[in-house]
């Protein structure tokens, strides 16, 4: 695999005055955006970010050949080998910090340490390719972290109606389920605002009970 991007993006990635958490910020929140191989993790990071994102990218070579799948995805030509950071302020005092993961199964022995202190996920979905999903939900509710679900609204992906996707995904009913453009700042932004209202309520009916 070629490093070479790598040292590219360190080299560029000095800090900017425009990067400085703002004064007001008041609290902070770590949020994983999670998915299968190509859904659109980076791109939503990179979409939403206020600060010049971090990312891992590097290009495909054949040492994936047989292991990585690319079904419904065959233009793909770069992937996530560590993760994508980015930071949004939901307002004057909330701030995001956004942490992607790299969607191979080969590189999943990296999301422990990205999972520490999360206090919610986006699971991002291709409609194309639901299957790469299941895995990805199933290891989020193992470790009990709340999430909402972000169907990436590709192309010349089928859209479905969103109870044949919850039940597609067995999902239960109080999970979220968003349409998102993640190529888009706007859409991109609502789909984060769906999961602070979620988790919101969800500590709302802790508190009650």
């Amino acid at each position: 695999m070629d490093f070479r991007g790598s040292e590219q993006t360190a080299q560029s990635a000095e800090p900017r005055t425009a990067d400085a958490l703002p004064a007001s910020a008041m609290a902070a929140i770590k949020v994983v955006i999670v998915g299968g191989f190509g859904v659109g993790k980076t791109t939503l990071v990179g979409a939403v970010s206020e600060i010049r994102p971090l990312t891992t990218e590097e290009t495909m070579t054949q040492a994936g050949v047989g292991i990585d799948d690319l079904s419904g995805i065959s233009t793909k030509t770069s992937t996530t080998v560590a993760m994508d950071f980015g930071r949004i302020s939901i307002n004057k005092e909330l701030v995001l910090y956004l942490f992607g993961t790299p969607g191979q199964e080969r590189f999943w022995f990296l999301w422990r340490g990205l999972f520490e202190g999360a206090l919610g996920a986006v699971v991002m979905v291709d409609t194309r390719r639901l299957e790469v999903s299941f895995d990805v939900i199933g290891r989020l509710e193992e470790r009990g972290v709340p999430f909402v679900v972000a169907v990436n609204t590709f192309p010349d992906a089928p859209q479905y109606p969103v109870e044949e996707l919850r039940a597609a995904l067995d999902l239960p009913d109080r999970v979220p389920i968003v349409p998102c453009d993640a190529r888009h700042r706007t859409s991109s932004r609502d789909v984060l605002l769906t999961l602070m209202r979620y988790l919101q309520s969800l500590a709302t009916t802790q508190e009650a009970s």
